[in-house]
């Protein structure tokens, strides 16, 4: 364990609740940096977004797919001096960045993990104005100010992501913590369902293209930005292929939380045959969990679901902040 998580742990996360103002360690988290004279260039021709859209102002969503473009590892991705940093799920990472690693060949480009080198936290609520160095003003706008990194993340509150060196994160920490209350990492991967944000661990590896888990409606992907790996197969699913199956949000009255990958089927429907996976789950304050699931399109809007087997738990559609657009319905 890290001197920065051990000092974060020293008060025990509260239970998952959906606190006014909320801090959440985000060590569960682990960083890639990727620096040099053309480290852009390469990663324009490896990741699903555009990354030239990527400035000390501006993070994004992106993702990195397979040549049949499926979905390999999805992150946030900001900028801290002349870096690039990935920020993604620490159980991705070495996978994600051995493969990058793979395709650097003669570019001038270092990749490599720097989860140790930046501390990071993530803060939600009206609280975070009077907490943080500086405090951006719509999704996805980034802040560097005296060495932190603040960039906000959809939700239904205030939320930013802050990275910074330890010794500099450390006093934020202390200060936040005395006034908002410190949570799990359950809390985080909550704020992230209800805000329609996938997150694709190893049990969902290359079970997706990127408009299964909407990345195309949380500007995910650039269709203008020329080539990259996989590009052919997401261009090809947006503008010749019907969409058949798409992320939704729900939730399922369990005592454990479904794993993801796990499947979904329809009540009245072929036990050998599953219409969805689920994606990402967390403990709900209200009981059971709250999931983001891949289902087929038509099943989702005609069919009671279920997970596990057609007689399986009920599984019971939730609104997502975004709309699906009339053409895909």
């Amino acid at each position: 364990m890290s001197t920065w998580q051990e000092h974060v742990t020293k008060r025990a996360p509260q239970t998952i609740d959906f606190p006014a103002c909320a801090i959440s360690d985000l060590s569960h988290f682990g960083l890639i940096r990727v620096d040099g004279p053309d480290a852009r260039t390469f990663l324009q021709g490896q990741l699903t977004n555009d990354i030239h859209a990527v400035t000390e102002e501006r993070a994004q969503i992106s993702s990195y797919c397979s040549p049949k473009g499926r979905i390999l590892g999805s992150f946030w991705i900001f900028q801290r001096d002349e870096g690039l940093f990935l920020l993604l799920p620490s159980v991705r990472l070495d996978a994600v960045l051995k493969r990058l690693q793979m395709f650097v060949l003669r570019a001038q480009v270092l990749v490599e993990d720097a989860s140790d080198t930046l501390a990071r936290f993530g803060i939600a609520g009206e609280c975070a104005a009077g907490l943080l160095p500086a405090v951006p003003a719509e999704d996805g706008a980034s802040i560097t100010r005296d060495d932190i990194t603040v960039f906000r993340i959809p939700g239904d509150r205030p939320r930013f992501g802050v990275v910074g060196p330890e010794n500099l994160l450390t006093p934020i920490w202390d200060r936040a913590a005395a006034q908002a209350t410190p949570t799990n990492t359950d809390f985080w991967a909550l704020m992230d369902i209800r805000a329609g944000i996938p997150t694709v661990l190893g049990e969902t590896v290359e079970a997706f293209v990127p408009q299964m888990v909407n990345l195309q409606l949380i500007d995910g992907v650039s269709f203008s930005k020329g080539c990259y790996t996989g590009q052919e197969v997401v261009a090809r699913m947006q503008y010749l292929g019907k969409l058949k199956r798409r992320m939704y949000r729900a939730r399922v009255d369990i005592n454990e939380p479904p794993a993801p990958g796990s499947e979904v089927f329809a009540a009245n429907g072929d036990a050998d045959t599953a219409v969805g996976r689920i994606v990402d789950a967390a403990p709900s304050p209200d009981g059971g969990f709250e999931v983001l699931a891949v289902l087929q399109i038509n099943s989702a809007e005609t069919d009671e679901l279920r997970l596990g087997e057609p007689a399986g738990p009920i599984i019971t559609l939730l609104d997502l902040p975004y709309a699906f657009p009339p053409a895909e319905g």
